[in-house]
């Protein structure tokens, strides 16, 4: 059985942080535990912040490049492959105030049609019954926009959204567009978001990593985000190619 994941011992609230500390905060990152199951997770006390996507939406490039690690997202040469939920601990000093959990990447059409009916209900029992579930951050290609299976996703989350949970639509690749594709993207992903944020974001270029990074640790440290200055503007050029998940 896997061991409790617990908040820290009561203390100071950590200070509101800025772009570049809350950068600092996920660089913490560090495997906690996989499961095929949601009965093999552990119970977690801290805030948890669930990735998803569709395969080779870049979901793992993106955790790697938060987190500054090359290799703490597994990127299977078969996308689709990997079918295990990850967890990762974040926190300073060996404390843990935040959970990431990398979920499977859906839709790839090589993969059995019992495996993909097997995650599609792993995935919807753990976005509705996730205890510690806080926020939901949705990978998508920006060129291939919400596919039928996003946006069956989203009808899934949409009452815990409505009752507070955290909801980022992070469009990936953003190198790949032109700035007024870039803008009119971030146009089209506010009108689906349902009452979400969206973010453009590109692992290559490290466009958008500062702020979604802030957006994450005010996530997971409410009381003291209120204090927050806001992050840098992102660069203006994408002009190179970004990597898959």
């Amino acid at each position: 059985m896997n061991p409790s994941v617990s908040a820290p011992d009561a203390g100071p609230v950590p200070p509101a942080a800025d772009a570049r500390s809350a950068v600092g905060w996920m660089h913490t990152a560090r495997f906690l535990t996989t499961a095929a199951q949601l009965d093999q997770l552990p119970p977690v006390d801290v805030p948890e912040i669930a990735f998803v996507g569709r395969s080779n939406a870049g979901k793992s490039s993106c955790i790697n490049t938060l987190t500054q690690q090359k290799q703490l997202a597994f990127a299977s040469k078969k996308p689709g492959r990997t079918q295990h939920i990850n967890l990762f601990s974040l926190g300073r000093q060996g404390t843990t105030d935040a959970v990431l959990a990398d979920l499977p990447g859906y839709g790839y059409a090589a993969v059995s049609r019992t495996d993909k009916q097997r995650w599609q209900r792993v995935m919807v029992n753990y976005l509705v019954s996730r205890k510690s579930l806080t926020g939901i951050v949705l990978l998508c290609d920006p060129r291939l926009g919400l596919t039928g299976l996003d946006e069956a996703l989203l009808e899934v989350v949409r009452p815990r959204v409505e009752d507070g949970l955290k909801f980022l639509i992070l469009l990936t690749k953003a190198d790949k567009l032109t700035r007024a594709e870039q803008a009119k993207a971030l146009s089209i992903g506010r009108l689906q978001a349902g009452g979400g944020e969206v973010k453009m974001f590109s692992a290559l270029k490290k466009q958008g990593v500062d702020e979604t990074a802030l957006l994450l640790w005010q996530w997971a440290h409410p009381a003291a985000d209120a204090a927050a200055p806001p992050a840098p503007a992102e660069p203006q050029d994408a002009d190179a190619p970004d990597h898959g998940d």
